[in-house]
């Protein structure tokens, strides 16, 4: 059943925790958070012009859900391993790419935007993680903040490399 009521009065509970709480805690703040990003990675996903990072963002999702798991106190981690490996996606793409002159202005391509939008989710998942890291509401690794900030960082290269790939120049802000 995808329904018990239980929650009609604005308490919840993760999987394996008998304890309710409210849908405002740092906890659900944080679980929602990682599953926004999380959802939005499969828009991302079945994007056409996605088909290079299709591996990269299913590995993503259920990187996410390990993250997702530990944060609501179950005995998962993120290795320091998944790290490692988004950095070395990072660097591969990266490399390919001109140096970075200044910001720049989100779009482009769709799927730019798109990885961009992702972007933007995971720093808040990031933030909302850190939240109940240091509200010392549950356990959370050092390897899984690490691999939230990478994750950003990620997303970012990513979007950069959408618009490369496409021939669209990235429009720096005019700050007028």
């Amino acid at each position: 059943m995808l329904y018990t009521g239980k929650g009609d009065n604005g308490t919840t509970k993760t999987f394996g925790c008998g304890q309710r709480m409210s849908k405002s805690s740092a906890i659900a703040e944080a679980l929602g958070a990682l599953d926004e990003v999380n959802s939005f990675l499969g828009v991302v996903k079945v994007n056409p012009r996605a088909t290079e990072i299709v591996e990269t963002i299913a590995i993503v999702q259920q990187n996410l859900f390990i993250v997702q798991a530990e944060v609501a106190g179950a005995d998962k981690r993120i290795a320091e391993k998944k790290v490692r490996e988004v950095e070395a996606v990072i660097n591969a793409v990266e490399a390919e790419l001109p140096p970075i002159k200044s910001f720049f202005v989100s779009g482009g391509t769709e799927l730019a935007a798109m990885l961009d939008f992702a972007r933007t989710l995971a720093r808040r998942a990031e933030r909302r993680v850190v939240g109940v890291a240091e509200e010392r509401k549950t356990t959370v690794g050092k390897e899984t903040l690490a691999y939230l900030n990478r994750l950003s960082s990620l997303l970012y290269v990513l979007a950069r490399h959408a618009n490369y790939k496409s021939g669209i120049t990235e429009e720096p802000p005019t700050y007028q």
